[in-house]
C-alpha cells in the first residue's frame, strides 16, 4: 500500500496566511496601545504641571484667525484657591450636581437626557459630567461621531483614575470656553466683570454658569430671557452644590 505525502508547500500555506494576518493586527494594536498611552502621559504629567492649552483652543483659534490673522485668545491659569467658591458651586449646579458622587459618567443624567431627546426627537440634551467635557475640551475635536465619543470614554477614565476631583474641576474652570476667544474662569471673570474670579459674586458665578452651553452666542446676547432664568435658578442651587 502506498502512502501519499503531504506537499510541504501545501501544508505551510495556512500557517503563511496567519502570519500575514498576525502581523498587520499587532501593529495595529501597538499603534492604539501608543495613542492611548500619548493620552496618557499628558494626563499624568498634568497631576502636577498645568496644560499650556486644549484641543479646542486650538480649533477656536484657527477659526478665528480666517477672520483675523492676528487674533489671539484670552486665558490665564489661576489655581483652585483663586477661583470664587461661587463659581465652583455654581458650575457643579448647573453642569454635573451628582459630580463628586460618581467614577465619570452620571448614568441617572445619562438616561434622563436619551429620555428627553426620545420625546423631542432631536438631541436636546446630552447629560455628560464635567469630566467627560473636560475630556472633550483638552484632547478632541467639536466633530460628534461615535469614533470620538469612544475616545472621550477613555480619556475619562484615565481622567478620574489618575487625578483627584479637585483637580480635575480646577482644570476645567481654567479650559472651558466662556465667550468669543474667552478660556477659563480668570478670562471670562475679567471680560464680563471687569474682577478677577476670586471676586465673583453668587449672581455673578450664576450668570457665567448659565453661559456654558453656548457662551458666544450668550456673549453677543447677555440678558436673553431664558439666560436669566436659568441664572436664577441656578442661583438657588448653590446652598446645595457639593464641592471638592
Amino acid at each position: 500500500m502506498k502512502l501519499t505525502q503531504t506537499s510541504p508547500a501545501i501544508s505551510s500555506r495556512p500557517r503563511l496566511i496567519s502570519t500575514w494576518l498576525l502581523r498587520p493586527l499587532l501593529l495595529i494594536l501597538a499603534a492604539a496601545f501608543f495613542y492611548q498611552a500619548w493620552f496618557l502621559l499628558h494626563i499624568v504629567y498634568w497631576r502636577t504641571y498645568d496644560p499650556a492649552s486644549s484641543a479646542f483652543m486650538h480649533n477656536r483659534l484657527e477659526i478665528m484667525h480666517q477672520q483675523n490673522p492676528a487674533a489671539k485668545l484670552q486665558q490665564q491659569w489661576v489655581k483652585y484657591e483663586q477661583i470664587s467658591v461661587h463659581l465652583k458651586r455654581a458650575v457643579v449646579a448647573a453642569e454635573d450636581a451628582r459630580f463628586l458622587q460618581h467614577e465619570g459618567f452620571d448614568y441617572k443624567a445619562i438616561e434622563a437626557a436619551w429620555k428627553k431627546n426620545l420625546q423631542q426627537r432631536k438631541l436636546a440634551a446630552g447629560g455628560s459630567t464635567i469630566s467627560q467635557q473636560l475630556a472633550k475640551n483638552l484632547f478632541l475635536s467639536t466633530e460628534k461621531t461615535v469614533g470620538r465619543k469612544f475616545q472621550e470614554t477613555i480619556i475619562t477614565f484615565m481622567l478620574e483614575k489618575f487625578l483627584t476631583k479637585r483637580r480635575i474641576l480646577e482644570m476645567y474652570l481654567n479650559v472651558i470656553e466662556w465667550g468669543e476667544g474667552i478660556f477659563g474662569a480668570e478670562a471670562a471673570a475679567r471680560h464680563y466683570f471687569g474682577i478677577p474670579a476670586s471676586s465673583l459674586t453668587p449672581s455673578q458665578a450664576a450668570w457665567l454658569a448659565s453661559i456654558i452651553p453656548n457662551p458666544r452666542f450668550y456673549d453677543n446676547n447677555r440678558k436673553q430671557p431664558k439666560l436669566l432664568r436659568k441664572s436664577g435658578i441656578i442661583l438657588s442651587r448653590l446652598p446645595t452644590a457639593k464641592i471638592p
